[in-house]
């Protein structure tokens, strides 16, 4: 297959890998045209093939989904590394270690700082469909589970249902990093939306 063979296979394919992509992030047209300054009517004749995209319209694409511009596109080269850009929502940040590709699940690092000071009251909680599972790598994480509270030490692990009130703080005098696993109801409610206090 020729280059220009190629090209074509990447150009045919793209509009429904980008509808696919968004129907995946349960992003709708409004919200990614808002994301990335593309007009609705663009990112819906991109989405359809009608319209051939060029790097105005990727890269703010790609920077919306957090991907690189060969993933998103669909040309991927084979490099089965996954090439992390670090999310920071407060204090805590986010290092993805899976693709996102679509559905399923999705896996990150996350990290809180020592704390600068006692903490006083239990961590903020929230509660959405799905399901976490959680392992502690270094540090003490504090899991606040409907009315318990849980500390987690490294190498231990916890999972629930997130319809149950949930939060996390850091327990300890250090650092505390932990891998979590998110099925896709989770990463957007943990990691794609904006906290309130943000």
């Amino acid at each position: 297959m020729g280059e220009d063979d190629q090209l074509a296979d990447v150009l045919t394919a793209l509009g429904p890998r980008l509808r696919a992509l968004r129907q995946a992030r349960g992003t709708t047209l409004a919200g990614l045209s808002s994301a990335t300054g593309i007009s609705v009517s663009t990112l819906s004749r991109l989405e359809s093939g009608r319209r051939e995209p060029t790097l105005r319209h990727l890269l703010p694409l790609a920077r919306a989904y957090r991907l690189p511009l060969d993933e998103l596109v669909g040309s991927h080269t084979g490099d089965p590394r996954v090439h992390p850009r670090p999310v920071v929502r407060g204090d805590q940040t986010w290092i993805p270690l899976t693709r996102h590709l679509g559905g399923g699940l999705q896996a990150y690092k996350q990290i809180l700082p020592a704390p600068a000071a006692t903490r006083t009251r239990r961590p903020a909680q929230g509660s959405h469909e799905g399901h976490e599972w959680l392992y502690v790598l270094s540090g003490r994480l504090l899991l606040a589970l409907g009315d318990e509270d849980v500390v987690l030490a490294a190498g231990e692990t916890a999972e629930f249902d997130t319809r149950v009130p949930h939060g996390v703080a850091n327990a300890g005098d250090g650092p505390v990093e932990w891998i979590a696993l998110y099925g896709p109801q989770g990463e957007r409610m943990h990691v794609r939306v904006q906290p309130a206090d943000g």
